[in-house]
């Protein structure tokens, strides 16, 4: 190619910079024409042409001096090839410049050999083709070409397994390290202390019994409050966590837990984080079946169990009979030669109750319950709700180290920075150590109770964490979504609830626990015919997005100690979505129970009337045959349902058309009597054959 044409220079620079001419010598034939030598004219000869006469010849043109190139206005640059007296003629083509073409010609480029790069290359549990690639420093089309190799065949965007991704890296030269998912958690818990860090810490106690056994009105007696008066229908509906000074000096951490049959997983998670059961069953009633439950809970967690029997007030009280009662359990109270511990308490008169308390603090002593305070703080959500004012709040039992504001927590699939921390009495406080219930503020999400907390040392392992048991709690949900038929019997459940009736319904409760215990009670409830179908459960208020989806699907909104936002009021007045409100659980099941008895198909129940037999048959014009019969036990009435029987055979079932005495119509004939009969659409009766009378009723269904 040839060089590039120098820029021309401005006529405006300054002479200096061109090089002067030395006075005298020749100037440079550049620029300056010769002259032209004059040349010799011949003479022109005539020619002759035949037939004709002569013509002049044309003169010749003259022969053109060849041009010379004229000087460029300015002078060429300065440069090393003009300085060193080279001429731009005989200037050639650089050797990487000719490269440069070669390489451009033939499309590509040279290609210097690379020092391979082996890498320990970290291999999760499922990763795409182009991420592994992009791990190893090598090619995608490399790699998808070794998978191709093997017989897979695979994209750059698909997934692989960690096997066959281990498979891949090794042949390229690469170290593998697995990982799995669940190692984000590895860490979190379980690590344990050494025993001269351990302190003495107060016992935490649950205060379990039968529904209206006093438990709570036990409580408040002990703590000089009246949480029974906030509770609707007399029945605690929530947990609670609390904490007193006992007679001796130490602290006691109380967990109250609900009686109802509906808050199991109430009592269990109550069991599971306690040191000491207190089983409060009342005297004048006996061991019932939430006292048996609780029994079983404290027995599967292994925790000691206190017995209070309560209400011994009242004038029809058999302590004894409770004692008697609860050997059926394998439960033999101190008084019957036993070892459980049993105090008979009153919380309506106070009574014994710094007796109890002193007894729990020397079962305290005796289980020597210590932990260590100085380290990050690991616990357990006892109840979570959505307020309104403070959004998500968690009540939390610190169980191990200390928890302290601006601490970054994680719980479940919930993270936050602790905003603020309030105690059991509504005061606020820096810290709280083992054994203290505390509220949390600054979670991004109300928690699942029952879920365990921890502190994490920085805002990205909690973020990573929370991502990661979302995605689990997503794919699980998933699982239980698509329904495996593995044999014939789940077919055939399968057939019969095709056909099922649903009634779709949105939750929204007060607190986690409370919605927990209604979605579980409501899907005990119904049979193969009819059943809950729960579309959103949650905590807080009823919002406008719960009322459109519940229009989408003409499901029922239900309301659970909380209200329906203005919004969502006027979208359900819009879409006539219905909004249900309750305060008391046991309302709200048996309503729905009552809806879901509406839905169920009526039970059709056959009654017996009487039997008849033909004697003879008659042929009636315009009426067709009909049979003369003698009733043999019964009643037979008309327009009821008739079977036709012959030889012990049923040969037609319908329903009688015509009843007739004599010539009379008449609506029923007794035992003993002759009358006619005709069937609807049949007429192939036979003498001697045996009618079946019979009434059918519908009975409504109850669940």
């Amino acid at each position: 190619a040839p060089a590039a044409r120098e820029p021309r220079r401005d006529a405006a620079a300054p002479s200096a910079a061109r090089p002067a001419r030395p006075q005298g010598a020749p100037s440079s034939p550049i620029g300056r024409r010769p002259a032209s030598t004059p040349e010799v004219e011949e003479p022109l000869r005539a020619v002759r042409r035949p037939g004709g006469g002569a013509r002049p010849a044309t003169p010749a043109k003259p022969e053109r001096t060849p041009r010379t190139v004229s000087a460029p206005k300015d002078p060429p640059r300065l440069t090393i090839t003009t300085a060193t007296g080279s001429t731009g003629e005989d200037r050639t083509r650089s050797v990487a410049s000719y490269r440069r073409r070669v390489q451009r010609m033939s499309g590509k480029g040279h290609q210097e050999p690379k020092e391979k790069l082996i890498r320990e290359v970290v291999v999760p549990e499922t990763i795409t083709v182009q991420e592994l690639a992009n791990r190893m420093s090598e090619r995608a089309v490399d790699v998808t070409r070794l998978l191709m190799k093997q017989g897979v065949m695979k994209k750059i965007t698909d997934l692989i397994d960690a096997d066959t991704a281990q498979l891949i890296a090794e042949e390229l030269g690469h170290t593998v390290r697995r990982v799995a998912e669940s190692d984000v958690e590895e860490g979190l818990f379980g690590a344990s202390d050494a025993p001269e860090t351990l302190k003495p810490r107060p016992p935490v106690v649950t205060i379990m019994g039968h529904v209206d056994h006093g438990k709570t009105s036990l409580l408040d007696a002990i703590r000089h409050t009246n949480v029974v008066r906030g509770e609707a229908g007399g029945i605690t509906q929530h947990i609670g966590a609390y904490q007193v000074t006992s007679p001796l000096g130490g602290k006691i951490t109380f967990i109250d837990t609900p009686g109802h049959a509906a808050f199991t997983a109430m009592r269990a998670r109550g069991a599971k984080s306690t040191d000491i059961v207190v089983l409060v069953v009342a005297a004048d009633d006996g061991v019932m079946p939430q006292t048996a439950e609780a029994i079983n809970h404290a027995r599967a967690a292994g925790v000691p169990l206190i017995v209070a029997i309560n209400k011994i007030d009242k004038p029809d009280a058999n302590p004894q009979r409770v004692r008697t009662d609860l050997l059926q359990y394998e439960i033999q109270v101190e008084s019957l030669g036993g070892e459980t511990i049993e105090v008979e308490v009153s919380a309506k008169e106070g009574t014994n109750l710094d007796k109890l308390l002193e007894l729990i603090q020397l079962q305290a002593e005796i289980l020597e319950l210590k932990a260590n305070p100085d380290r990050p703080a690991e616990g357990t959500v006892v109840e979570a709700k959505l307020d309104r004012g403070r959004g998500p709040v968690a009540t939390v039992l610190v169980q191990r180290g200390t928890l302290r504001q601006s601490d970054i927590v994680v719980a479940g699939s919930e993270w936050g920075r602790v905003r603020m921390l309030v105690n059991d009495q509504g005061e606020t406080v820096p810290e709280a150590g083992p054994s203290t219930p505390v509220e949390i503020l600054g979670f991004n999400g109300a928690p699942e109770a029952g879920d365990r907390l921890a502190v994490v040392e920085n805002e990205a392992r909690a973020r990573e964490i929370a991502e990661y048991r979302t995605r689990q709690k997503r794919e699980q949900a998933a699982a239980r979504a698509t329904v495996r038929v593995a044999g014939l019997e789940e077919m055939m459940s399968q057939i019969k609830t095709a056909g099922k009736k649903e009634m779709p319904m949105v939750i929204k409760g007060d607190v986690q626990g409370s919605v927990e215990a209604i979605v579980q009670a409501l899907e005990k409830v119904g049979n193969d015919e009819v059943g809950v179908r729960v579309l959103l459960s949650g905590v807080g208020g009823v919002t406008e997005s719960d009322v459109i989806l519940a229009s989408a699907s003409n499901a029922v909104v239900l309301g659970f100690n909380v209200r329906a936002l203005k919004e969502a009021r006027d979208a359900a007045d819009r879409t006539g979505t219905e909004i249900r409100y309750y305060n008391i659980i046991y309302d709200l099941v048996d309503d729905i129970k009552s809806a879901m008895s509406g839905m169920l198909s009526p039970e059709r129940r056959e009654e017996f009337l009487g039997n008849a037999e033909i004697r003879e048959i008659f042929s009636v014009s315009k009426v067709g045959k009909i049979a003369g019969c003698l009733v043999t036990d019964g009643v037979v009435q008309k327009g009821a349902g008739v079977r036709l029987i012959r030889d012990n055979v049923v040969i037609h079932e319908g329903k009688l058309a015509t009843l007739k005495r004599f010539k009379d119509d008449v609506n029923e004939v007794r035992a003993g009597m002759e009358c006619g009969m005709s069937f609807e659409n049949y007429q192939d009766m036979r003498a001697g054959d045996v009618i079946e009378c019979y009434r059918v009723t519908e009975v409504k269904r109850t669940l």
